[in-house]
């Protein structure tokens, strides 16, 4: 057995899991942080990577934009592929137009930054986006974006350098988690056990590994979402996060905070894109490639499997053939497409058990991980170590 007793056990290596890690760590916490696979390969990896807490409502915008500040503060000290390039909400028609204009009047009684672009300064900040699309766009040029395929494997690198009480342990599954007398004892799949003063489990759907009668009747459903990558093109006027007229109308910000939302129509042209889901994003990636996406398909979490594993590639040419109207890159040059799968709560914007004063549970973030997990994950190892 390992005689080490750590302050806190993380189960998860996502970053949801990590960030729990880090802010414990910021406490002067002894952190041990366990990931089943040999390296994050979940939905911390299969995103866009983009920051937007301008999409956000409620507490979850506050730790959006408290994400942005942590973010750029690890940034300054080590490169997590951090680049503030900003967010950009492009309308296309006059309800999308009303939308973002709406948007702003609330973010000015924020105190959050935009300004509206109109269609000639849109067409020159983004030169790759077609004339007969863009009418007028909201940009937030605070927010950011990062490579999703290499931030948490470079901000797991700066915390092991960082902090000489932290211990990250890849292909160690956990396969048990017990209040023992006064601390926490984890067990991983060769046997191995660990003690902590306390657990927090941030492994997603895995949890039902742990807890499977909690898993059972969380009422959370699993989304699957397919995503497209470009060949390289470093010439492609699309710096920064690209929103569009699907996103303007699916957002929860836009539902909760523009009158008109609920009054606006869905034109003919998006019925079966919202079918599938689908808001058209665009993201350059630092190597000149374009992430274009995404879909969502749901299943509840007791039969997520009936999802797939396979690409529809009738949604992909739905994707491709929307993002033809928008910009004027060869979208069809296509290097690679993947699907990505998080749980989420139709209710809930994540689950949160606490089984005791010692084991935590904090799962099912949905798509808000990215922008908001950070901030969230700093209020919630406060809260953990109140208690």
């Amino acid at each position: 057995m390992n005689t080490d007793k750590y302050d806190l056990i993380v189960v998860g290596g996502g970053i949801l899991g990590t960030f729990h890690a880090y802010h414990a760590l910021l406490l002067g916490k002894k952190v041990l942080q366990l990931e089943k696979d040999n390296y994050p390969v979940g939905a911390t990896v299969r995103n866009f990577g983009m920051v937007v807490p301008s999409g956000m409502t409620d507490e979850w915008f506050e730790y959006g934009v408290r994400s942005l500040e942590i973010y750029q503060s690890i940034q300054k000290e080590f490169d997590i592929s951090v680049r503030k390039n900003g967010s950009v909400y492009i309308a296309s028609d006059d309800d999308e137009q009303t939308l973002i204009n709406e948007l702003k009047t609330y973010y000015d009684t924020k105190g959050y930054t935009q300004k509206i672009l109109s269609k000639e300064q849109i067409l020159q900040k983004y030169t790759s986006v077609k004339a007969t699309y863009a009418k007028e766009a909201l940009f937030f040029p605070q927010e950011i974006s990062i490579e999703p395929n290499l931030m948490i494997y470079r901000l797991q690198e700066y915390m092991r350098l960082k902090f000489k009480e932290f211990t990250l342990l890849y292909n160690s599954p956990a396969i048990d988690c017990l209040p023992v007398g006064n601390d926490v004892e984890v067990t991983i799949t060769n046997g191995k056990k660990f003690k902590s003063l306390k657990a927090v489990i941030c492994n997603g759907y895995e949890f039902k590994l742990l807890f499977p009668d909690i898993f059972a009747e969380s009422g959370q459903v699993v989304t699957k979402l397919q995503m497209m990558r470009t060949v390289s093109d470093h010439s492609s006027g699309l710096e920064g996060n690209i929103l569009t007229g699907l996103t303007i109308r699916r957002y929860e910000s836009f539902e909760e905070y523009c009158p008109s939302f609920k009054s606006i129509k869905t034109p003919d042209h998006y019925a079966e894109l919202k079918a599938y889901g689908i808001h058209l994003l665009f993201k350059k990636a630092a190597d000149g490639s374009i992430i274009i996406g995404d879909s969502h398909e749901y299943a509840g979490v007791s039969h997520f499997d009936d999802l797939g594993f396979a690409t529809n590639n009738y949604i992909n040419e739905l994707m491709l053939a929307e993002a033809e109207r928008i910009v004027n890159i060869d979208v069809r040059s296509i290097a690679g497409t993947w699907n990505g799968f998080y749980p989420q709560h139709p209710e809930k914007n994540i689950l949160e058990y606490d089984l005791d004063d010692r084991i935590h549970i904090r799962t099912c973030i949905g798509g808000k991980g990215m922008t908001a997990g950070a901030g969230y994950a700093e209020n919630s190892t406060q809260q953990i170590f109140n208690n």
